[in-house]
């Protein structure tokens, strides 16, 4: 493969031309790596702007999809998790024969992630050696564990074997339109009347990272005294929380927490502002360009903080070498509620 460096320093483009065989990602299916994942689909883009660019995705993460410019289409499928139901990936596979796809790349380690790729008979199968996967992945890349960051790992596998990785990514990008919100607006009986809104996202996966929910409270009653709206956004797992925070928070405060991500998606694109988690909706969040707070507590920002940037960070003052006593218990509401008010220009 002939290839060369762009003008960016960074990513390699190919000289080679009239590749247009589909490529299909395997991501991992949590939405922040979902979104991280985007990254990905701009270097190909670079890499083979006539290839079209599909993704494995479960229905949770399935309407990111329609807000990712450069993604095709995507096939859902949910797989479960520590069973190995071979009718179902015999059954993806024959959905991955029919894309003739030419390229896929399986970011997930493990080798059930590779499984319907190899069974559809996919020509280039590009992976780091993982669980049992010799054969199952024929581009196989190797030093992984030496690559700190997530997009450092997911990139890397969008790249020539061997070649260096570049000092800047693509960001990922979430497009929200504003016909979308306009029509999302008048759905959700949400006028746009001029008042700031800050969209407030308490969920968060592992102990530790979320921020209590009564500090979530008190930040959204302190917010709507001073004429602000508040949006509460999240999944099913998030409704009794948002149920408390609306409570306190009064009639400018509304429970947007739902099944459908799209809904999220959509108002973090109408928001003015987010304060959030170390979670998936922080990654969306900063996609789209909304000036976000984020709270972290037990993982790190320069590991884990989205590519995008954020309006500010907020963390607790232990170091680093005492990771676990690091709870975002220990960010102050008056902390959080200062970086707001910096964003919102207050």
């Amino acid at each position: 493969m002939n290839k060369n460096f762009n003008s960016s320093g960074g990513a390699p483009t190919d000289t080679r031309s009239g590749d247009q065989s589909p490529i299909l990602i395997v991501p991992y299916m949590w939405i922040g790596d979902f979104v991280r994942s985007h990254s990905v689909v701009r270097l190909l883009k670079t890499r083979w702007p006539d290839r079209p660019i599909d993704f494995l995705t479960t229905r949770l993460c399935a309407p990111l999809l329609d807000f990712m410019p450069g993604v095709r289409k995507g096939i859902v499928q949910d797989l479960p998790r520590g069973q190995l139901p071979l009718g179902q990936y015999w059954a993806l596979a024959r959905r991955f024969r029919a894309e003739k796809y030419g390229t896929t790349l399986v970011m997930p380690r493990t080798w059930k992630a590779a499984l319907a790729p190899f069974l559809a008979g996919i020509p280039e199968r590009t992976g780091f050696a993982g669980e049992a996967r010799f054969g199952l992945i024929n581009d196989m890349r190797w030093g992984e564990r030496k690559l700190e960051r997530m997009i450092d790992c997911f990139g890397a596998l969008a790249l020539p074997k061997g070649a260096s990785l570049p000092s800047d990514w693509p960001l990922p990008h979430v497009e929200v339109r504003d016909e979308e919100i306009t029509a999302w607006r008048q759905r959700q009986s949400l006028p746009a009347d001029g008042r700031p809104v800050v969209a407030l996202a308490p969920g968060a996966v592992g102990p530790g990272k979320a921020w209590p929910p009564e500090f979530y409270a008190e930040l959204a009653a302190r917010l709507t005294a001073a004429g602000v709206a508040v949006w509460v956004l999240g999944g099913p797992n998030e409704a009794q929380i948002a149920s408390g925070i609306v409570g306190k928070a009064g009639a400018l405060a509304r429970d947007l927490t739902g099944t459908d991500l799209r809904n999220a998606v959509i108002a973090l694109g109408a928001a003015t502002a987010a304060v959030t988690n170390d979670s998936g909706l922080m990654h969306i969040a900063a996609a789209i360009g909304t000036p976000t707070v984020a709270i972290f507590g037990p993982t790190s920002p320069r590991l884990w903080a989205p590519l995008n940037p954020l309006a500010a960070i907020v963390e607790p003052e232990r170091p680093y070498s005492d990771i676990r006593a690091r709870n975002t218990r220990d960010v102050s509401v008056d902390r959080v509620h200062a970086a707001v008010r910096s964003t919102l220009g207050q």
